[in-house]
């Protein structure tokens, strides 16, 4: 991964990510000059596939970037996902698998300078399940807090 943007948490306590996805993204100029001054929300975006096979991400919000003037963009728009079709047609087969989401977890821009998305695929997290992700996170604060006092 190259230069990250954004990163997306939350995604990690409230789904269970089974697998990883690159995608590019189709943004338009001022998109792009809003990204580099690392001015993004991922909170509330998600993917997903629309009727002609097209993976798409919603609720990505992106502010105007004040210099565009005119020529700015929506900062809520839909925005098409660059995917292989091999890749479009397995996700197609895992999403219709109940209870399987696509999440985005992190933006950033690559080595060629191109910004890219990393999906996750994943099904929702329990009550339950969240708790022991907190019990296991702070287990591992206690046990890194012991090994440190104990090399001292």
């Amino acid at each position: 991964m190259g230069d990250e943007v954004a990163n997306n948490r939350k995604a990690y306590y409230d789904y269970e990510i089974l697998e990883k996805i690159e995608a590019g993204i189709v943004l338009c100029g001022s998109e792009v000059k809003s990204l580099r001054g690392r001015r993004i929300s991922l909170s509330d975006a998600y993917a997903g596939l629309s009727r002609n096979c097209e993976v798409l991400l919603y609720q990505l919000h992106i502010p105007e970037y004040p210099a565009a003037n005119r020529m700015n963009h929506v900062p809520k728009r839909t925005r098409k996902l660059l995917l292989h079709k091999r890749q479009i047609s397995r996700l197609i087969g895992q999403l219709k698998n109940k209870g399987f989401s696509l999440i985005p977890l992190s933006v950033y821009f690559n080595q060629k300078g191109y910004v890219k998305v990393l999906l996750g695929l994943g099904c929702g997290k329990k009550n339950v399940d969240k708790r022991e992700t907190i019990k296991q996170r702070e287990w591992n604060r206690e046990k890194a807090r012991l090994l440190k006092k104990n090399w001292h």
